[in-house]
């Protein structure tokens, strides 16, 4: 979805006077604003991506809620720098840009999907730790036997 959006590389034309409306538009009003603006977002994106998982693949300790919210704040400036290339013609340097971008989502995902495999397992061997130490062995053999059946 991200690769079809770009825009067209500017050149240059002559000197115009600008209408009477478009003089009180910001000077970066204009589309050649754009690219710059969506590969800053990219950028950002990749950074925090980066960040987060060679956190996770080191085995450092990271607050999760952080990341996630920085993550949320660069997506949401990538989405609005995105809706202002809309009918764009395709631009290769900004689909290789978001090419990258989507590789690191993918590597940063699956360290994602290692670390909370992790924690469910961990969860999971304290909650039986738990279960078999408050039991008193009455109904555990009856269970397991229930439990291997099905």
């Amino acid at each position: 979805m991200l690769q079809r959006f770009s825009v067209p590389p500017q050149t240059p034309q002559p000197a115009q006077s600008a209408p009477p409306q478009a003089a009180s538009l910001p000077p970066n009003a204009g589309r050649g604003s754009v690219i710059p603006m969506l590969e800053v977002s990219i950028q950002r994106l990749e950074e925090i991506v980066d960040q987060e998982t060679a956190a996770l693949r080191d085995r450092k300790a990271i607050d999760l809620k952080d990341y996630n919210d920085r993550k949320s704040q660069a997506l949401l400036e990538l989405t609005r720098s995105l809706r202002n290339m809309q009918g764009a013609v395709p631009n290769p340097m900004l689909a290789a840009r978001v090419g990258s971008l989507r590789s690191k989502l993918a590597a940063n995902q699956h360290m994602l999907k290692l670390h909370l495999e992790a924690v469910r397992e961990i969860s999971t061997s304290l909650s039986d730790a738990i279960r078999q130490s408050e039991s008193d062995g009455t109904y555990t053999r009856a269970i397991s036997a229930a439990y291997s059946r099905s």
